[in-house]
């Protein structure tokens, strides 16, 4: 593991010497007709944008998303936000031993433990139908990708690991609720918040930065979740329709709102209850990372 000071640590004023991973490289030109090397650069803590002046054309070439380089610098403030000016650059190398991966944030909790609740979970439902669906989804050949996929692109639980937590985060809120609410549907809730942001498996990519993919431009991940869960339920004999229509709508209303980009609107007890504690889930995890973010800054608030 690389092992150096983060960047949200530092302060204007402070020097560095830092490996850091390329989110964005262009030349720009100032007013003054000057050109200039213009980059996002990150750690595991934070973006910032970059700027060198001089004797950037011959690297410039070879910056992209992804790169690793290592950075001499040191930290600016331009309009009360940090900045890095650049002073040398250059791509790791070899023996550098660093890869894009050191860079990506990661979820705080061990994965190893949050991949065991997981499928204590999924033992734990009692509807044969929707046990084996969630078997059949959460196999060995798609759970790698879903143990890595972050939650979103910056929003909330935007790191490596990240969808898995804030799954686990919205079970247990829907657990909650299914205790003090007799009424629901406990499998169908927890089969339908396991399941909820499965397409973000493919709507998302995580390899260099976060981004989205192609397919989750054109389709999203509520209609590649739920056109995952109509495909697996249709291979399992006997699969009720009924059932399956309930939990393809827990997927699809996920998001409450027409405006928040759910195709339904929630319509049943569980489709309320999950989205709620998605939005609790989502929503808390936002404003930690606002507080983190500007915790070394003056004053009380945040921006």
């Amino acid at each position: 593991m690389l092992e150096q000071k983060n960047l949200k640590d530092l302060l204007p004023g402070d020097e560095f010497t830092l490996f850091l991973l390329v989110n964005k490289s262009e030349i720009k030109t100032a007013k003054n007709g000057r050109p200039y090397l213009n980059l996002e650069l990150r750690d595991t803590t934070a973006i910032l944008p970059a700027k060198m002046w001089d004797k950037f054309e011959s690297t410039a070439k070879e910056l992209n998303e992804g790169t690793v380089v290592k950075v001499n610098g040191q930290i600016e403030e331009f309009g009360g936000t940090s900045q890095i000016k650049i002073d040398k650059i250059r791509i790791s190398k070899e023996d550098d031993n660093v890869s894009t991966e050191d860079f990506l944030p990661k979820s705080k909790r061990p994965i190893d433990e949050m991949q065991k609740e997981l499928f204590v979970i999924i033992n734990s439902i009692q509807n044969p139908y929707l046990k084996q669906l969630l078997k059949n989804i959460f196999t060995e050949n798609n759970l790698d990708k879903y143990l890595k996929t972050p939650a979103g692109k910056s929003w909330h639980h935007s790191y490596l690991h990240g969808l898995i937590e804030h799954t686990l985060e919205i079970v247990r809120i829907c657990e909650l609720m299914s205790t003090i609410h007799s009424e629901i549907n406990r499998d169908l809730l927890i089969s339908g918040a396991l399941l909820h942001d499965f397409g973000k498996t493919e709507e998302l990519t995580f390899e260099t930065s976060f981004d989205y993919s192609d397919k989750g431009k054109l389709i999203g991940h509520i209609m590649i979740g739920a056109l995952a869960v109509e495909k697996e339920a249709s291979s399992i004999p006997g699969f009720p329709e009924e059932l399956k229509n309930q939990l393809i709508h827990l997927i699809l209303s996920h998001q409450g709102k027409l405006e928040f980009a759910s195709p339904v609107e929630p319509k049943t007890l569980e489709a309320i209850v999950l989205y709620q504690a998605d939005e609790l889930s989502a929503k808390t995890n936002a404003y930690k990372l606002a507080i983190e973010v500007d915790k070394n800054k003056t004053g009380k608030w945040t921006r």
